[in-house]
């Protein structure tokens, strides 16, 4: 029998990272928040990325994320070449909107929109009818389990659900690469699971790849490879 791991095997790659390196400042307020980072993560993959507070993951996801472009070294995602240093081969930002989703800590959710508006609005923004947006985004809400509360407001919402929506948010635009950064420091232990769990079925089911910036020791089995950040240095953890 084929197993998911098997097949993750290959699966083509959603992120690849060589040599991510990121400067702050200059002379002797030089900073190196980065240092030769370097990653991929392949289509139905879920990683952890471990590490104390300050040791550069956010600056990591900024750079993976195209938000803040890395000092030197390449990000391709979904095989697209993107990044080579702080030069772009393409429109970032529409390359963001189109290929990545982000979850983070905070479901940062638009407060006077309801939930479907909420992942409706992702998909209008990459250009589909809105009919056509607010189908996927209802089909989304459904398959994650919070298809009852479309119309209430975040407010209205639990933690818990508000982040399903959040990932529902994340998933309207079909993204090659889900980016989570603490997406469980505000919930309790067993919501914060179940969360875990459901980044891992996103990434199996959807073949997305998904990478998770975590504290939480507790749902480590979830992840399908884990790695470990300190002082701006990226390491694989080796396998259990």
């Amino acid at each position: 029998m084929i197993t998911h791991a098997d097949a993750a095997t290959h699966a083509p790659l959603a992120l690849e990272t060589a040599g991510l390196t990121k400067i702050y400042g200059s002379g002797h307020l030089e900073v190196v928040a980065l240092r030769d980072a370097s990653m991929a993560v392949r289509r139905g993959e879920i990683v952890a990325l471990l590490g104390p507070s300050g040791s550069g993951k956010s600056t990591f996801l900024l750079c993976v994320g195209l938000i803040n472009p890395p000092t030197s070294g390449r990000v391709a995602i979904g095989g697209v070449p993107l990044l080579d240093g702080p030069r772009a081969s393409t429109d970032l930002r529409r390359f963001r909107r189109e290929k990545i989703g982000f979850v983070f800590q905070k479901s940062n959710l638009i407060p006077f929109l309801n939930a479907v508006e909420n992942v409706q609005i992702v998909g209008e923004l990459i250009g589909h009818p809105p009919a056509v947006a607010r189908r996927r985004a209802m089909e989304l809400l459904d398959e994650l389990g919070v298809g009852a509360r479309a119309h209430n407001r975040p407010t209205q919402l639990s933690g818990g659900e508000q982040q399903r929506v959040t990932v529902a948010r994340a998933l309207a635009n079909q993204p090659s690469l889900i980016l989570a950064d603490e997406p469980t420091a505000a919930l309790d232990s067993r919501r914060g699971r179940q969360v875990m769990e459901l980044f891992r079925d996103v990434a199996h089911e959807h073949g997305t790849g998904v990478i998770v910036v975590t504290h939480d020791h507790r749902a480590l089995d979830v992840f399908d490879s884990i790695y470990e950040m300190e002082d701006g240095a990226l390491k694989r953890a080796p396998s259990a």
